[in-house]
């Protein structure tokens, strides 16, 4: 039963879903966040809004955490490198607030352009003045979206409805959306100067942070209005505020901040800004969807799905139709590492029709299972190519483009000290995993169970004495696969349903015909 901790409020969707998967789920009480550091040892999930700050020395202490889901999309408040370090997952809700955070920044839009908080307050006060509230269509004017991911597509989409032009900049900016949304790609430097509005919607990053400087923010237009709703962190508000005071802004509509909350107020209280409290998200709809897909994704990583969108995995997510091949991989990765029955110093992934999306993903979950036989079950997605790194093992992967004897080909070397191993599976059907080729030997069988690999001299009789040895041992053979070289050697794989005694697997090695013997156990697969 996997151990759940949830740290922040969270909507009671998501709680429901953890508690109907049979998780043991506890609600952090007020009582008891003094002594988190030391509560969060029992768990194997820590579930988190934005109060609580998952730092290194929070991760160091959750001795048995897995997975931190982020209630959210952003994770400024998880340190994610930290996380990777120690091979815990950091999962978050990336799409959950996506419609709440566009309509979020049109209300700002529409607030300021129309100076909508001003006039209301004005008739809060019981003043009927029409003049002060001169206000600032839509219609005809560009509108710059800084950051074209989801959020900022969905914009462009509204702005265009709105009848205004619109340009937009994102380093990764795809040419084919933007043409498909009728959207002008431009540079940033362009963008500020020609838009009478611009939105962020890109993430805080190294690259991001202050990105509207001083001075980028004196190339907008004179007069422009900007909005925020994506981090505070993005703009410089000293030099913010300095344009509002001197004119060349005509507004500024804000619901983030550098810091959350303010210390100081100037900034919200300009009679040129209107400030919300970083409530983008904050409606019915999205705190269901937040739960809810935080509590999936928690979820499917505690159960080591490998369509989980993790932070911090090192590859994009293979999704549904790439999962069994990241399982052939891990259970190529784990009988290669078996059968060298030692450490390795390198390992070789070959490829053959694979498409490209998979190529890096494949390759991790080679690493992975070839480094749980002697790392344990530490080693996952997010830190294979750390430890790998840290230990000083040379990781090769290799792209063929000439056909193989199948449409999809795995191959996986390990080199060691006492020689290599060597052997490569494909999916029957996308689905089956099998193993056909062993070193130099053509067969077919799944990579699964427990596994009795045994090299022997091509002569009469071996399978029969192999069959007797181990039913006079009480051992049944679920099935059997073999090859040979034609005057030399041959190769047995037999699937056993228990595991043989160490006195069997001694009596099996005595034989004379058998050169070798190695019981491997893949498990399940």
């Amino acid at each position: 039963m996997h151990r759940i901790l949830i740290s922040d409020s969270l909507d009671p969707s998501g709680l429901e879903i953890l508690r109907a998967s049979g998780a043991e789920v506890h609600e952090l009480t007020s009582e008891e966040r003094p002594r988190l550091h030391q509560i969060v040892a029992d768990y194997d999930a820590l579930v988190v809004r934005s109060m609580t700050k998952v730092d290194a020395a929070l991760l160091k202490a959750g001795k048995r955490l897995k997975v931190v889901g982020r209630a959210g999309i952003g994770v400024d408040n998880v340190d994610v490198p930290a996380a990777t370090e120690l091979g815990i997952l950091v999962v978050n809700a990336p799409t959950a607030n996506l419609l709440s955070a566009t309509e979020h920044t049109f209300a700002l839009l529409f607030a300021l352009a129309r100076k909508i908080p001003a006039a209301d307050n004005s008739m809060k006060a019981g003043v009927w003045d029409r003049k002060t509230f001169l206000g600032t269509e839509l219609q005809g004017k560009t509108c710059g979206v800084i950051g074209f991911g989801r959020i900022g597509q969905r914009v462009a989409l509204r702005a265009k409805a709105f009848e205004m032009t619109v340009v937009a900049y994102d380093p990764f900016l795809d040419p084919e959306v933007a043409r498909r949304l009728e959207v002008e790609p431009v540079d940033l430097d362009a963008l500020l100067a020609r838009s009478d509005v611009v939105t962020l919607h890109t993430p805080m990053t190294a690259e991001t942070r202050g990105l509207l400087s001083r001075e980028r923010l004196t190339k907008m237009k004179r007069g422009a209005l900007l909005v925020n709703c994506a981090r505070g962190g993005l703009v410089d508000e000293v030099a913010l505020l300095e344009l509002l005071d001197s004119g060349h802004l005509g507004g500024a509509a804000l619901d983030v901040y550098g810091e959350e909350p303010p210390q100081d107020f100037t900034l919200a209280r300009h009679p040129k800004v209107v400030a919300t409290p970083h409530i983008g998200a904050q409606t019915h709809e999205a705190q269901e969807r937040i739960s809810t897909e935080t509590a999936q994704m928690l979820l499917g990583a505690l159960e080591g799905s490998m369509a989980v969108t993790a932070v911090n995995l090192p590859f994009t997510p293979a999704g549904k139709r790439g999962e069994p091949y990241l399982r052939l991989g891990e259970q190529l990765g784990r009988l290669a590492s078996a059968l060298a029955g030692g450490s390795f110093r390198r390992l070789q992934v070959e490829l053959w029709g694979i498409d490209e999306g998979l190529r890096r993903p494949l390759s991790v979950a080679v690493l992975k299972g070839a480094l749980v036989p002697f790392l344990g079950e530490g080693v996952n997605y997010v830190n294979a190519e750390r430890i790998a790194e840290s230990r000083g093992l040379e990781v090769v992967r290799a792209t063929h483009t000439e056909p193989a004897e199948y449409a999809q080909l795995v191959g996986v070397t390990l080199y060691g000290e006492g020689g290599s191993v060597s052997l490569a599976g494909t999916l029957f059907g996308e689905r089956d995993a099998r193993v056909v080729r062993l070193e130099s030997f053509r067969l077919e069988f799944r990579p699964s169970g427990r596994l009795l690999v045994l090299r022997n001299l091509d002569v009469p009789g071996v399978v029969g004495k192999l069959g007797t040895l181990l039913g006079g041992a009480g051992i049944n053979i679920a099935d059997i696969h073999l090859a040979r070289h034609d005057g030399g050697e041959a190769l047995a794989v037999l699937r056993l349903d228990s595991e043989p005694s160490a006195e069997a697997l001694a009596a099996l090695r005595a034989l004379p015909e058998v050169v070798s013997a190695r019981l491997v156990d893949l498990g399940r697969g």
